[in-house]
C-alpha cells in the first residue's frame, strides 16, 4: 500500500526552529529522528521497564509496563502519522517521551507525590516529563537535559492542547520559567504530530487495559458483551471463529478495536482538516480546537468503556490494595528524606544542600519520581525493615 503524499500541514524537519543550545546538525538523521534517539538512550526511558502501567511491575511479566506502553503508543503514533502524511519521526518521538516523568506505581505514585509536594509547589507528571528532558537527564558536557528541538518540546508539554491556564499552578512554575527564556507558544495547539501522539496514547491504553484486565482475571470476555465498541467486536470474533480458544478471541478483539479507533481518527481528522481548510502547520496551531480527534460517536463509546474499566479494573479491590501499599511506601520515604536528608544517596544529598525547604523537597521528589517500582520497594525495605541488617 502506497503512503499518502506529505500533508501541507505536516512539520518539516528542514524548517525546525532548532534547539535552545545550538548544535551542528547530524549528518545521518533529521532533527526529529535525533530527538527520538536521545530519548531512547536516556536513563529515564530505560527505567520505564519497571514502572507501573496499572499492575505493579513485579506482579507478572505479561502485563504492560510504562516501557511497553510507550513502545505501543509510539508504534500507533508512527502508523497514524504515516497514514496522514505527517512527519512520523516527530510523532514517534513525542509518543516515546510522553511518560518519562511518571513516578513509580502509576497514578497512585503521582497522587501521593502531589499530596507530599502540596506545600512545596506540587507535582504534575507532565511537568516532570518536561523537567526530565530539559534538566534532569545529565548526559552531555554543554547542557543539562537532552536539548531537544523546539517542536519536540512543544509536543511534550502541550500535546493535549494549550496550557496557558495551567501556568498559574505552582506545579507548573518550571514550565513558566522555561517559557520565559524559550517561547514555546503555550497558548496555541501543538503540531498535528503531537496531537497524533496524544490520540495514540488513548488508543493504546484503552485497548491494552482491556487485554490486561482479562489476563488478570478482573473480568472476562462475556462481561464485555454489553460494553460499547468492544462488546460487538467480541461477538463478531466469536461468530467468525466459533472454535478458537478464549485467549485468541481476546487478542483478535483487541486488534480489531485498535483498527476501529485508528480508522475513526483518520476519518474525523480528514473531516476537520477539510472543513477548516487547514493548509499549514501554523493553521493547525491557530485552530480553536484539536485537529486530530475521535468522532463524537467514538468518544461516547470510549466514555462507556472507561466507566466499565473504572468500576471493574482501576477500582478493583486487588488494585486498590496495591495502590494503598504503594502510596504508603512513597509517603514514608518522602517524609524520612525530608527529616533526614543525610540518608539520601551521596549525589542526591549533595543536591539537597544549601536549599530552602521547598528546594530540598523538590530534590527528594525528583529522586523518588525517578525510581522504578522494584527499586522503590527495595529502597523502602532498606530504610524501614530491620531484617535487611541480617
Amino acid at each position: 500500500m502506497a503512503l499518502p503524499p506529505r500533508a501541507p500541514y505536516a512539520e518539516d524537519p528542514a524548517r525546525s526552529l532548532g534547539r535552545k543550545v545550538q548544535e551542528p546538525e547530524s549528518r545521518t538523521r533529521t532533527p526529529f529522528a535525533r530527538d527520538r534517539d536521545r530519548i531512547i538512550h536516556s536513563t529515564a526511558f530505560r527505567r520505564l521497564k519497571e514502572k507501573t502501567q496499572v499492575f505493579v511491575a513485579h506482579e507478572g511479566d505479561h502485563f504492560r509496563t510504562r516501557l511497553t506502553h510507550s513502545l505501543e503508543v509510539a508504534q500507533i503514533a508512527r502508523s497514524l502519522a504515516a497514514a496522514m502524511g505527517l512527519d512520523a519521526d516527530l510523532a514517534e518521538t513525542i509518543a516515546l517521551a510522553h511518560d518519562l516523568g511518571h513516578p513509580p506505581f502509576g497514578h497512585a505514585g503521582e497522587d501521593e507525590l502531589q499530596v507530599q509536594m502540596e506545600p512545596y509547589g506540587g507535582f504534575d507528571h507532565n511537568v516532570q516529563t518536561f523537567r526530565v528532558v530539559t534538566k534532569l537527564e545529565r548526559r552531555y558536557p554543554r547542557f543539562d537535559g537532552l536539548n531537544l528541538t523546539w517542536e519536540t518540546l512543544e509536543g511534550v508539554i502541550k500535546h493535549n492542547g494549550p496550557v496557558t491556564e495551567k501556568l498559574a499552578k505552582p506545579s507548573w512554575s518550571a514550565i513558566a520559567e522555561f517559557d520565559a527564556e524559550y517561547d514555546l507558544g503555550l497558548s496555541t495547539w501543538a503540531s498535528a504530530e503531537a496531537q497524533v501522539a496524544a490520540l495514540a496514547d488513548d488508543i493504546a491504553y484503552n485497548n491494552h487495559d482491556v487485554d490486561d484486565g482479562v489476563q488478570a482475571g478482573l473480568f472476562d470476555l462475556d462481561e464485555l458483551r454489553d460494553v460499547p465498541l468492544i462488546g460487538p467486536i467480541v461477538v463478531q470474533v466469536r461468530r467468525d471463529y466459533p472454535d478458537i480458544e478464549p485467549r485468541i478471541v481476546r487478542l483478535e478483539a483487541v486488534r480489531r478495536m485498535i483498527g476501529a479507533m485508528v480508522d475513526d481518527v483518520l476519518a474525523e481528522t480528514h473531516r476537520r482538516a477539510t472543513e477548516a481548510k487547514v493548509a499549514s502547520a501554523e493553521d493547525v496551531r491557530n485552530l480553536d480546537h484539536a485537529l486530530v480527534a475521535f468522532s463524537r460517536d467514538m468518544l461516547e463509546d470510549l466514555g462507556r468503556l472507561r466507566e466499565f474499566l473504572m468500576s471493574r479494573m482501576y477500582r478493583h479491590w486487588k488494585v486498590n490494595r496495591t495502590r494503598s501499599q504503594a502510596r504508603r511506601i512513597l509517603a514514608e520515604m518522602f517524609q524520612l528524606f525530608m527529616a533526614e536528608p543525610d540518608v539520601l544517596p551521596t549525589e542526591w544529598f549533595a543536591r539537597s544542600q544549601n536549599r530552602d525547604e521547598a528546594g530540598r523537597a523538590r530534590v527528594v521528589c525528583d529522586y523518588i519520581a525517578g525510581m522504578t517500582d522494584r527499586f522503590a520497594i527495595e529502597e523502602h525495605r532498606r530504610l524501614f525493615h530491620l531484617d535487611v541488617w541480617n
